[in-house]
């Protein structure tokens, strides 16, 4: 009876539940909240009362009495002169505050500041508000800190040290007594911790935690970016251990339990220096004459299972960091490399989508579920390149180096066939993608040639060719088609979306206005002929001087994808439903996508939406963490190339002006750097911002966006990943 009465009482409603979470808020002002530390207070546990709470929480930020400050963490809603919001401060030490719903940040005057750093949730009062200008205020209160660790080198002095950070945006230096430098030595680098920041002092108080090394040394740069985006370089002892037990042989009573694909012919394509393959293709002939195409998926939710050390770590990471010369993975070796990696005649265990096509491309059939597949063969991007460009499945036709098994003749024959074939398929795929309305994003990627010592010998760059363009269209293939599984099910059913919102419409006119100066425009009327006028607008840039430009602002000007459980579509793909199923080595959300997609698959029912958003956030957040550390690398290593060619002339564009110096990135590798304005000798000039240019007073030489110029390395600045040029002149003048 007890029992009975107990669940019938937890179905029950709490009372007065609106006060009874503004109430907790009250007593915690400065303190977020999520709903399972409400419940908590409140002294519910039940699954009933917590949906409650959830449920009552929306409807609060709804009325404004309440501000959800991050993704599930709620706060009171201030009076209507204080808000709550995100520092973003900038390299001048001032700061703007990033309020949900207001149109316009708040700026804040660096004295106004107090003690607020970069990324910290404030609360600010406003005590101006300019008319057709920004409010402007004061930081009331810290709610939460951002982050307490910074790299930065150390100056020693007899009984006290200072941090000097390297972060642009860090205004202060860290004070740390001699007591807690640790073995650090004067002028090295560090990751410091700040402990306390006392009301009457001018910088915070730290203790150094961890030595990185000398500045300049390229192991001790490298981790110093990692350790300044807080992101790890090895493994835990005990994760490595617990993973090298993992039992990864194949068992005839687990192939039982799954689709068995290891006669169809099937195959990888994947950068020639890649360690890990964790998608495969399958293709096979049906008698009716149609096509059956297998995308196959390291089944890596196989080995990682749910409360162990590894998924813990596996999630905390959230995704593997590709920095210039090394892959930080988001799996120990033993996974990453081997068990989950679909190499060349091995079986392993797959997760997969199977596709019955038509010769036109049309979808008939599809199935998704557990496999078991052995790989026939190996191909580097190039060698199925070379298959697509020579347009024959005759044997002399194929690299000599490519590796196949023991069918020999007949399986190189029927591999070269089917990459012919998938690649007319993939053709006809992205066609129709272009059509509904995808924006082609196809920015130049900087690469490395590096020696033994990762020394920079060579610049190149990554082009995305025939062979690549049809891995992407399967892939994409595959993980919409598994979204639109999961998204159009009734009932509704909890599952990571990769979203992607529509452009700015600020952010777009700005990108207008800019292009209009090299004769491009944008039809703006709706949201197909946006994307058709980007696209238009991107192919008509290749091969301009101003290409690389146009792309990165109209990359800018878009939305940032993320993850999420509220499916709102991915704007640039132009797919009503997607999601990423195709990399759980080097992503955690295709992991969540593999679990969630065999649960439903078994007719489980909706999972927790508020678990699995807290988990969608956070792997958003360390994605572009992960993102931040490769672009540092990349400048970092562009710096260096270019410390051994100081006396080398450059021919540049100017790809960004200001009231402090003008930005030139190099044509011939893409390395950006600074002209500072005091370094032009020959005239006084002048920022003019309506024209995006710099102006002579006196002869009247005008440096524009876009402008062509020879430019001079001055200074290369490794610690700062920074280049300073001197300006030679324009094309014109440099040439005649």
């Amino acid at each position: 009876m007890t029992n009975r009465f107990k669940r019938r009482r937890n179905k029950d409603k709490i009372e007065g539940l609106s006060e009874k979470i503004l109430s907790v808020l009250r007593k915690n002002s400065s303190q977020p909240f999520n709903y399972k530390q409400i419940a908590s207070k409140l002294g519910v546990d039940d699954a009933s009362s917590r949906n409650q709470i959830t449920s009552k929480l929306k409807k609060l930020v709804e009325k404004g009495s309440i501000n959800e400050i991050e993704r599930g963490k709620y706060i009171l809603a201030p009076s209507k002169n204080y808000h709550t919001g995100r520092v973003d401060l900038t390299s001048r030490g001032q700061g703007y505050i990033v309020v949900e719903g207001l149109d316009d940040d708040i700026f804040v005057s660096n004295k106004n500041l107090n003690k607020a750093l970069n990324g910290d949730i404030v609360e600010v009062y406003v005590f101006k508000r300019k008319r057709g200008g920004k409010s402007e205020g004061e930081i009331t209160n810290i709610v939460q800190r951002k982050r307490t660790e910074f790299v930065g080198t150390i100056d020693i002095q007899k009984t006290f040290a200072f941090v000097s950070c390297t972060d642009y945006n860090m205004y202060t230096d860290i004070f740390v007594p001699v007591s807690n430098i640790g073995e650090a030595k004067n002028g090295q680098k560090v990751l410091v911790e700040i402990e306390k920041w006392p009301d009457d002092a001018d910088s915070p108080i730290g203790k150094v935690i961890k030595v990185l090394g000398d500045p300049g040394d390229h192991h001790t740069e490298i981790h110093s970016i990692l350790a300044q985006y807080g992101l790890p370089y090895d493994f835990p002892e005990e994760v490595e251990e617990f993973a090298n037990k993992l039992d990864t042989k194949i068992h005839k009573d687990e192939i039982k339990k799954r689709r068995d694909m290891r006669k169809d012919l099937t195959f990888t394509i994947d950068p020639k220096d890649a360690k890990d393959f964790d998608d495969a293709l399958s293709f096979k002939i049906l008698e009716n004459g149609n096509y059956e195409i297998g995308i196959h998926i390291a089944d890596v939710a196989h080995y990682l299972k749910p409360g162990t050390i590894l998924d813990d770590e596996a999630y905390e990471r959230a995704t593997s960091v590709y920095l210039v010369d090394r892959v930080v993975p988001m799996l120990p070796e033993v996974l990453s490399n081997n068990a989950c990696s679909l190499r060349p005649h091995e079986e392993k265990y797959t997760f997969s989508a199977v596709f019955e096509m038509d010769k036109n491309a049309k979808v008939v059939n599809k199935w998704f579920g557990r496999t078991v597949t052995y790989s026939d063969a190996r191909f580097a991007y190039e060698e199925a390149q070379h298959v697509i460009e020579t347009g024959s499945s005759e044997r002399h036709e194929i690299p000599s180096n490519i590796s196949i098994t023991g069918k020999q003749y007949e399986v190189q024959k029927d591999i070269a066939y089917a990459i012919l074939e998938m690649d007319r398929l993939a053709k006809i795929l992205r066609k129709d993608r272009m059509r509904q309305g995808a924006i082609s994003f196809d920015k130049v990627e900087v690469k490395f040639n590096l020696d033994d010592k990762n020394e920079p010998e060579g610049v190149y760059f990554k082009e995305s060719k025939d062979a690549n363009k049809l891995i992407e269209e399967f892939m994409l293939l595959a993980n919409r088609s598994v979204a639109e599984f999961i998204g159009k099910q009734n009932p509704k059913k909890t599952f990571v979306y990769r979203v992607h919102d529509e452009p700015d419409d600020e952010k777009i006119a700005a990108l207008e206005n800019i292009i209009k100066r090299f004769g491009y425009k944008l039809n703006t009327r709706d949201k197909k002929s946006t994307a058709a006028s980007l696209n238009k607008l991107l192919k008509d840039v290749e091969g301009k001087k101003e290409q690389n430009l146009v792309d990165t602002l109209a990359i800018r000007s878009m939305s940032k994808a993320i993850y999420t459980t509220h499916n709102i579509g991915h704007y640039g793909l132009a797919f009503d439903h997607y999601t990423h199923f195709t990399s759980p080595i080097r992503r955690y959300p295709d992991v969540m996508v593999h679990r969630l997609l065999q649960h439903y698959l078994d007719q489980g029912k909706s999972a927790k939406e508020e678990e699995y958003e807290e988990k969608c956030a956070h792997s958003s957040e360390m994605e572009n963490l992960a993102a931040n550390a490769e672009r540092d690398s990349v400048k970092y290593m562009q710096v260096k190339y270019m410390m051994d060619h100081k006396d080398q002339d450059f021919l540049g564009v100017i790809s960004g002006v200001t009231d402090w110096g003008i930005y030139v990135e190099i044509i011939s590798n893409k390395c950006e750097g600074m002209v500072r304005l005091q370094d032009l000798k020959d005239d006084h000039y002048v920022f003019d911002k309506e024209e995006y240019a710099v102006i002579g007073q006196r002869k009247h030489t005008k440096y524009t966006l876009g402008d062509e110029v020879y430019v001079k390395v001055k200074n290369a600045d490794l610690v700062r990943k920074h280049l300073d040029f001197l300006m030679l002149g324009s094309r014109e003048n440099v040439e005649s």
